[in-house]
């Protein structure tokens, strides 16, 4: 079996079948998934990440119940290095925090918030094997890319040609320039689910220091060309990290985060950037999504 074959087969344990899920805590619902297994199609070893970074998970809509059969309802962050051995699968994540909908824990709204945070954070921890942080947050708005520039903005779309929609990175050309600061955003990142073949849309934030230039439009042509893609968002991420890391100077500075939609309640905001990087800092600001997507759009 290949190992596209068998992330496939991991990740359909729940994805594209009719939801088993309980309303009632099942810790035993979580599915995780080797990295490794799509890393290597990009040469990219678990042993010597060209990367640092973290996977960063909202969960809009997370509700248990205290003793007393109270509801609360609050905004649920997840983070977890990206050096861990394993992702958590979408689906079954949702299922899991499904689980504690009808689920009692606590005397009062403190004390269920407490005692979920604790829960989630070993079964999460014991499941993929790594330090998995959760917090409950406030839906606030913070716009913390507010540096970076449509892409856009710096491209006759007129000359512009898309005639890729498979993910090449030959399409990558850059030229020689000063040492400078690039801050750019795209916001029609599109990929597809390896396992439903849905639609998967995000913005994606770039930021390099070089003096290597990559020319926008070629960067552009690249990131239109994941459209037919079927990848998981943590594995594009990783991949656009890895092919302009390829084509940098190697102590350049290189930071790219994907921001997707969220789904179902759900989104996945995975970030990685160089040792160097003088702007890792923004994977602890990345509260809610408001300055990617709409956070309403499901």
């Amino acid at each position: 079996m290949s190992k596209k074959d068998l992330t496939n087969e991991i990740a359909s344990m729940h994805l594209g079948k009719k939801s088993i899920g309980s309303e009632f805590y099942d810790p035993n619902l979580l599915v995780k998934i080797p990295r490794q297994l799509n890393r290597l199609q990009y040469n990219i070893q678990n042993d010597n990440l060209p990367f640092l970074g973290c996977d960063v998970w909202h969960n809009y809509e997370f509700s248990a119940m205290t003793n007393n059969n109270l509801p609360i309802s609050k905004i649920l962050k997840l983070k977890y290095s990206a050096k861990s051995e394993f992702l958590v699968e979408s689906k079954s994540l949702k299922l899991y925090l499904n689980s504690f909908n009808m689920s009692n824990f606590g005397n009062n709204t403190k004390e269920c918030l407490e005692i979920c945070k604790n829960i989630i954070e070993k079964d999460l921890s014991n499941a993929l094997n790594t330090k998995v942080e959760a917090n409950f947050i406030e839906n606030e708005r913070i716009n913390i890319f507010q540096k970076f520039q449509n892409i856009m903005d710096f491209i006759d779309e007129n000359s512009l040609k898309i005639e890729e929609f498979s993910e090449n990175p030959n399409l990558l050309k850059i030229e020689d320039n000063i040492l400078k600061e690039y801050f750019l955003k795209f916001d029609a990142l599109r990929s597809n689910c390896r396992v439903t073949h849905q639609p998967d849309f995000g913005d994606i934030f770039i930021y390099y220091k070089s003096k290597k230039h990559i020319l926008e439009n070629s960067l552009v042509q690249y990131l239109c060309s994941f459209r037919k893609e079927y990848h998981f968002h943590e594995e594009c991420c990783e991949m656009i990290y890895k092919r302009l890391f390829d084509i940098l100077n190697k102590d350049d500075e290189l930071f790219i985060s994907t921001l997707y939609t969220r789904r179902g309640g759900i989104d996945i905001n995975p970030i990685r950037y160089s040792a160097n990087c003088s702007i890792k800092d923004y994977e602890d600001l990345i509260d809610t999504k408001k300055f990617a997507r709409c956070p309403n759009k499901q």
